[in-house]
């Protein structure tokens, strides 16, 4: 299942949901409904079948014997069919800044024994210095308030020659399509660019070496208009389009269909940074 599908926007006042208040992402992320929303319309319309959280996981190096903390770990499910991988670990730990998220990862990874649990704010990470091989936070890092703080802790946890993965999204993807279907002026592109593929790497080197950017292949073809239209009004930023009635986002968006089929582009990919 592709598990980060996370396209957050930016609020018309020009901040990212949570960016300057940690309680909106809280919010956000009290359960799993929004989430679940974007992760259906990702697993049913994806034209790279391969999946984002499959792909992320086919670059992890993770040795026998690794310590491991994800932070942001949200439901959990890019985990199901790692077990062999999480075996392998001899300390491994799930966290997320909302405890609706980790009861969900919870439930997902059950059957799996010897998970640790931690609610975590990456800005004040509650771990001593040099304790992981392996750091990841995947489609969360755009939420930080104090980004650099974030990736201090990190790198303060990270063993000497331990690595950071990251993915996240790029600014020219599925809501920048979205927005210009919609012309007038009605919509903007309020993007979330605290952190994206295209300034990523910059915001890594003040804190990290010998970073990687890897990009995902990938779009949407999606034939249900309903589809796009909840997966919209699942967004807590998407504020110009909500203020449309449904009916109407959903015309345009038809009108926008080429043989019954709405061509949607995407931008994801990650960073692999080393201390």
């Amino acid at each position: 299942m592709d598990s980060y599908p996370a396209d957050d926007l930016k609020s018309p006042s020009g901040h990212g949901a949570g960016i300057n208040d940690g309680t909106a992402v809280k919010n956000q992320y009290r359960t799993a409904d929004n989430l679940n929303t974007r992760i259906s319309i990702h697993s049913k319309y994806s034209t790279n079948k391969q999946g984002f959280g499959n792909w992320i996981t086919s670059h992890y190096r993770i040795r026998e014997g690794a310590s491991v903390l994800e932070l942001g770990c949200g439901t959990g499910d890019m985990w199901a069919n790692q077990e062999e991988t999480i075996g392998r670990c001899s300390r491994f730990v799930l966290s997320d800044l909302s405890a609706g998220m980790l009861d969900k990862a919870k439930e997902t990874l059950h059957n799996f024994p010897g998970i640790e649990y931690r609610t975590i704010d990456i800005q004040d990470i509650p771990f001593a210095d040099h304790v992981f091989d392996i750091v990841i936070a995947n489609m969360m890092l755009y939420h930080v308030p104090d980004l650099q703080r974030g990736l201090r802790e990190v790198n303060r946890v990270l063993k000497e020659d331990g690595i950071f993965y990251c993915a996240t999204y790029g600014e020219h993807g599925m809501m920048e399509y979205i927005c210009s279907l919609f012309t007038g002026g009605q919509v903007q592109n309020h993007i979330n660019g605290h952190f994206t593929l295209q300034n990523g790497a910059e915001k890594l080197g003040s804190v990290f070496s010998d970073i990687r950017r890897l990009l995902y292949e990938d779009s949407l073809e999606i034939t249900d208009a309903d589809d796009m239209v909840d997966y919209i009004y699942s967004l807590t930023g998407m504020t110009d389009l909500q203020k449309l009635p449904r009916s109407v986002v959903k015309s345009v968006l038809e009108k926008n269909m080429r043989d019954g089929i709405l061509y949607v582009p995407k931008e994801y990919g990650m960073f692999i940074a080393r201390k």
